[in-house]
């Protein structure tokens, strides 16, 4: 099971405008900034997957052939926020809503996030389960925090002062090491 990134649903931790500032660009100097906007998403992604920790809310499906035996599931969704959503699939592809009552998000969503299923779930027979959830910081979530924003600041920082070293734009780059030292600090670990 993993879970499929259906929609964004908020802003990114910073802004061009913020970013601009950052970089100690003057108010008039625009041109650099579809560089800029274009880099703040790619050092989020980057940053994201240092720390395990989604930095932008959006919303996840989940689809399940079977209820978990135990009534728990694990989810690599750090911070999880809520579900959103619940239903059942059928052969033909109708989605047949349920009420998410029973299924909730575990007691802590920041450092163990997992769904809690209930012993009041209809049977799935032949059908698949849906369940929608939003995770994320910001939004409903979670404040981003400071960390993991700055980490995104120095992030972008190097990359727009260090375009076209280590291979061109195209090139993945690795975070700078302040940076990395900001995430890894914030990581979730994993067992």
């Amino acid at each position: 099971m993993t879970p499929i990134r259906v929609e964004e649903t908020g802003v990114e931790p910073v802004s061009v405008a913020e970013m601009r500032g950052y970089l100690r660009l003057s108010s008039d100097e625009t041109a650099e900034d579809a560089l800029i906007a274009r880099l703040i998403p790619a050092a989020r992604a980057a940053v994201e997957a240092t720390a395990r920790r989604l930095l932008r809310p959006a919303r996840f499906r989940v689809v399940l052939a079977a209820w978990p035996r135990l009534g728990l599931m694990p989810l690599p969704l750090s911070p999880l926020v809520a579900v959103l959503r619940a239903g059942l699939v059928d052969g033909r592809g109708t989605l047949t809503e349920i009420e998410p009552g029973p299924i909730r998000v575990g007691p802590d969503p920041w450092e163990a996030p997992c769904l809690l299923f209930g012993p009041d779930l209809p049977p799935l027979g032949t059908a698949s389960a849906l369940v929608e959830v939003g995770a994320g910081c910001g939004g409903e979530g979670p404040p981003v925090p400071e960390p993991l924003v700055q980490a995104l600041r120095l992030t972008i920082a190097d990359w727009f002062e260090n375009r076209g070293d280590a291979g061109g734009e195209s090139a993945p780059r690795p975070l700078p090491p302040e940076a990395a030292g900001l995430a890894a600090a914030c990581r979730r670990m994993r067992l």
